[in-house]
């Protein structure tokens, strides 16, 4: 659905987006993360044909960014941080005319514009002027608009900035639903949690270059090593117990156990059998210690200038 190969972008001097390639299938969700001014928003200005690439390819949903514009443009909803909403209009004002720009008959857009302002809690305030909208509210009703004409590419500046918990939720469930066998999405974000919660794959870019990119499990290994596990016990332990030789034991306290393995799917069940086997009650086996965040910083901090580490 999207695909990118050599894309950059060079302000005079300037070198905003240095050789990005990029391959998201059909029914994923990409995230986009790097500190501010690191390309991710020249990224996607390039890929709605907002901007003109300096050099290399882009197509999305099958149009190319250079000689079908107006065609990437009709495939794509976009929400940027600076919204532009028409603070005079009323929400079914603002989203029908936006349904008109995109050619949808009046009953059509009328009807999709009734069924997102419910699905984001905004129809008790359809009618209210948008310069009342609190930021949350307007940053729900710009993911609205951005959704307007049923899109098969999604892209999504900090789609959840200035929300509420309560909202943020609402919007990453509403997310997670959008992805489907027919939509892609990407999205740009700080939120390191709400990556981990929403990506299929994972860009980590900096100073206009992707310095990783693969899936949320291939990531954390890349720079935190194998995965590791803590098993909690419904007592204290009387002596160490034995996990087994396939996973390697990092760590040991009064009720818990921590391990790592580089095979999780099968090497767990064995833990889980050769405790209780030992008498052992386990009371909790889960993932420890390995987050996203930790894998990004690792990324940004280890990674030297220029490599591409994919």
């Amino acid at each position: 659905m999207i695909v990118s190969e050599g894309l950059t972008k060079k302000f005079d001097e300037f070198m905003a987006v240095d050789d990005i390639h990029l391959d998201v299938p059909t029914g994923q969700v990409l995230t986009l993360l790097g500190p501010n001014g690191a390309g991710k928003t020249t990224t996607v200005r390039m890929l709605t044909s907002v901007l003109r690439p300096t050099s290399g390819t882009a197509r999305v949903a099958g149009y190319d960014v250079i000689r079908e514009p107006e065609r990437v443009r009709a495939s794509v909803g976009v929400l940027t941080e600076n919204h532009g909403l028409y603070r005079r209009m009323n929400a079914l004002e603002y989203l029908d005319f936006f349904g008109s720009l995109y050619g949808m008959p009046t009953a059509e857009r009328r009807k999709r514009s009734e069924l997102l302002l419910e699905q984001f809690g905004l129809t008790d305030a359809g009618s209210r002027r948008l310069g009342e909208y609190s930021k949350g509210m307007r940053q729900k009703l710009a993911l609205v608009r951005a959704m307007i004409h049923n899109p098969p590419v999604l892209l999504l500046d900090e789609p959840t900035s200035a929300m509420d918990p309560e909202s943020s939720r609402m919007v990453r469930d509403a997310i997670l639903s959008l992805r489907s066998d027919d939509r892609t999405i990407i999205v740009c974000t700080h939120n390191l949690a709400e990556a981990e919660v929403l990506a299929d794959q994972i860009a980590i870019i900096r100073r206009g270059r992707i310095i990783s990119y693969g899936g949320l499990a291939e990531i954390k290994r890349r720079f935190l090593g194998d995965p590791q596990f803590e098993v909690r016990f419904a007592a204290p332990l009387s002596g160490p117990p034995d996990p087994g030789d396939a996973v390697r034991v990092s760590a040991l306290g009064s009720d818990w156990l921590r391990y790592s393995t580089a095979d999780p799917n099968r090497q767990n069940p064995v833990v889980l059998r050769r405790l209780m086997e030992q008498g052992l009650a386990v009371v909790s086996l889960q993932e420890s210690g390995q987050s996203l965040e930790s894998a990004y910083l690792e990324a940004v901090n280890q990674v030297p200038e220029g490599v591409n580490h994919a």
